[in-house]
């Protein structure tokens, strides 16, 4: 039953992207849509069930069909289609970046290894269900979401002719390329699949196709296409270096023997340059910078469950091969420089979009730091880290196109307030922020165990708290623009008497409050991602025992010490414990006795700010008194230090230091 669990997986987004491109009825396009979906989730889910450990599998033929000849023959045809693509648009750089595959991977194929043939095919572990369940669960709510977003994303292009079957058809083809990347065990496989994602991934940022979208494109494009140069390399250098296709299963290739480590260091340091490039960390964050000019469904499954999920997932897979090695240190200070530099520009950032790539940058950079510490604290900090990151983040972007599309702008001043006019909307939100900032959350704990975890490298360590403390500045700073500003509504309280009158006016305010009229395409991913965010942080230990520690077996050679300690209460280790539990009842606490306490009768909520002067309040817009007996609006605005730590004044000098940490990387191993 695994067998077709796994073909399913991979198959039918492929299947159903392909009717997507041929239906031209929109009703049965989303009807699809919403089938496959649900039919993923379901898939996913039986996997997770019914996997014990791990297995292996190697598919024989597809209709008749060698698999393994039908992957190669696709594999040449993509990069034949790209290298077409490439000479249309005259990119001179993308053409030499797969001119650069294609004829090293056709020697390997034709001439080095010919027909090679690599078992088991498919290697599914509880990293891997992990994975799909976050690309078939998280990725299918956000296709759903997409059916009705983009019937309004055209209507405001004024578009005379739909192009939403080319778009469904490589959003929904991205789950499937995403599937079989990561249960892929033949490295030929796997490098498919990440040509895939390369391809899919320029398709949708070019989507419009206005010219700054099809620059955007172009850019991720080449600097995809340079990991993928390293992909070919890595492969190429592995089977010269052990003389042996065997190596080409990842599975033996991160079990090698101690007698290989020094041999290999050179194909691991180059897959993990591609996990770098894919996961857009510094210099390669541009690429993911300029995807955001695409429609929001593709921002948001760009940065929660797909693309830059395969860089992380490839470093993390790989960590066990180069554990205790120079290459893990490099690793480790290049992530945390990444989630210190994206955090810092984050802060400067009053573009929503722009908040949430930088955000999600940084938080990939702390996921790489911690398959860099390479210890097994530090492996289950990231593999939580992917599993909070991707359903916070998904739910963000999802929220944040929600807002422009509603008030025509991404810019979170604009979203001053919005508490009053999209109430439902600006709660999701909120939660959505807290879940990424606040006890006792998940992202928050995986962020206390990556702390803990490099304690012993102290400048990985200084640079994540460091980092940390910048996010939560950049996260409080925009959930409390929704509810603040002048024009916040006075709350009155009702004539419900006796000491449960105020709880009954708050549940009264919540329920009427909460009405949201948007189709179930739009409400039922935001609320679903929103409740999963809190639900599965409530549920960390049952996640930490079920899925996330089952992960470490690859970091059990010996006498093994749990790093942390589950219990009812939350996690625990030797230094410190995070009790999810009673923080989040006192938090519950604190917050009903807040909104009681604003429901008191009589209470009053002075919005006006004081701005030493006479002032005039009682008007739609707050006025005081200036200087000339003048009278002047207030507006508030926050401060982004554009002059000192702006996006123009500091990547260059961030990129510079991050190419001299893969120089020293690079040449450390060579020598």
């Amino acid at each position: 039953m695994l067998d077709e669990l796994i073909g399913i997986s991979i198959l039918l987004p492929f299947i159903a992207g392909t009717l997507c491109f041929l239906v031209k009825d929109h009703r049965v396009r989303a009807g699809i849509i919403v089938a496959t979906g649900i039919a993923l989730t379901i898939d996913s889910l039986l996997l997770f069930q019914g996997l014990s450990g791990s297995y292996s599998y190697t598919p024989e033929s597809l209709l008749g069909i060698d698999i393994n000849s039908l992957i190669t023959f696709a594999d040449f045809a993509l990069l034949f289609i790209i290298l077409a693509i490439a000479f249309k648009l005259g990119n001179p750089l993308i053409i030499l970046l797969t001119l650069l595959q294609i004829v090293p991977l056709g020697y390997f194929e034709l001439k080095m290894a010919h027909h090679v043939e690599v078992t088991p095919a498919f290697y599914i572990d509880s990293l891997s269900v992990i994975m799909n369940l976050i690309i078939s669960i998280v990725g299918s709510l956000i296709c759903i979401f997409g059916i009705r977003y983009m019937e309004e994303h055209e209507h405001h292009l004024h578009l005379k002719k739909s192009r939403q079957p080319r778009f469904f058809f490589f959003l929904v083809l991205f789950l499937g390329a995403m599937n079989g990347l990561v249960f892929a065990n033949n490295l030929l496989w796997l490098y498919f699949f990440w040509e895939v994602t390369t391809f899919c991934s320029f398709m949708l940022i070019g989507h419009d196709r206005t010219e700054i979208a099809i620059r955007n494109a172009t850019r991720a494009l080449w600097m995809n296409m340079s990991g993928g140069v390293a992909f070919v390399a890595a492969i190429i250098l592995i089977f010269h270096t052990t003389g042996s296709v065997e190596y080409l299963s990842l599975q033996t290739l991160i079990n090698h023997g101690p007698a290989l480590t020094s041999a290999l260091l050179l194909p691991f340091s180059l897959l993990c340059f591609s996990g770098f490039t894919k996961a857009a960390q510094v210099p390669f964050q541009s690429w993911l910078c300029g995807a955001m000019v695409a429609p929001t469904p593709v921002s948001a499954l760009l940065h929660s469950s797909t693309m830059v999920k395969a860089g992380v997932y490839l470093v993390v897979r790989l960590a066990p091969g180069y554990q205790g090695t120079f290459l893990s240190t490099m690793v480790a200070t290049f992530g945390a420089f990444t989630f210190l530099t994206a955090s810092a520009l984050a802060v400067n950032m009053s573009n929503g979009k722009k908040i949430l790539a930088y955000s999600t940058i940084a938080n990939l950079g702390l996921i790489i730091a911690c398959a860099g510490i390479n210890t097994p604290a530090a492996i289950i900090a990231a593999v939580l880290l992917i599993i909070f990151h991707a359903i916070s983040k998904g739910l963000l972007f999802l929220c944040v196109g929600t807002i422009e599309h509603a008030i025509g702008s991404r810019d979170i001043e604009d979203m001053r307030g919005l508490y009053n006019s999209m109430p439902a909307v600006s709660r999701i939100t909120i939660i959505g922020i807290l879940t990424m900032m606040l006890p006792p959350f998940g992202a928050l704990m995986s962020k206390w165990m990556a702390i803990e975890a490099a304690a012993h490298i102290p400048w990985v360590v200084v640079m994540v708290a460091l980092g940390s403390g910048l996010t939560v500045l950049f996260w409080a700073r925009w959930a409390g623009l929704f509810v603040s500003g002048p024009h916040l509504k006075v709350f009155e309280a009702d004539k419900d008497s006796g000491l449960l009158g105020p709880f009954v006016t708050m549940f009264k305010g919540f329920a009427t409050k909460v009405k949201w009229n948007a189709p179930a395409s739009i409400k039922v991913p935001m609320v679903s991602l929103a409740v999963g965010a809190i639900v599965l942080s409530l549920a960390v230990p049952w996640l930490y025992t079920t899925l996330v520690d089952p992960v470490l077996s690859s970091y059990r050679p010996g006498v093994f010490v749990e790093p942390f300690r589950t219990g009812p209460l939350g996690i625990t280790s030797g230094t410190g414990a995070f009790y999810v539990l009673p923080v989040f009842l006192f938090s519950i606490l604190g917050y009903i006795v807040a909104v009681a306490a604003v429901k008191r009768k009589g209470h009053r909520v002075i919005s006006a700010p004081y701005m030493c002067g006479e002032q005039y309040a009682d008007c739609a817009q707050p006025k005081f008194r200036s200087h000339l007996n003048s009278w002047k609006d207030y507006i508030a605005a926050n401060i982004y230090m554009q002059d000192i730590i702006g996006e123009e004044k500091i990547s260059y000098w961030i990129n510079i230091v991050s190419l001299v940490i893969l120089i020293v990387l690079f040449g450390e191993v060579l020598r």
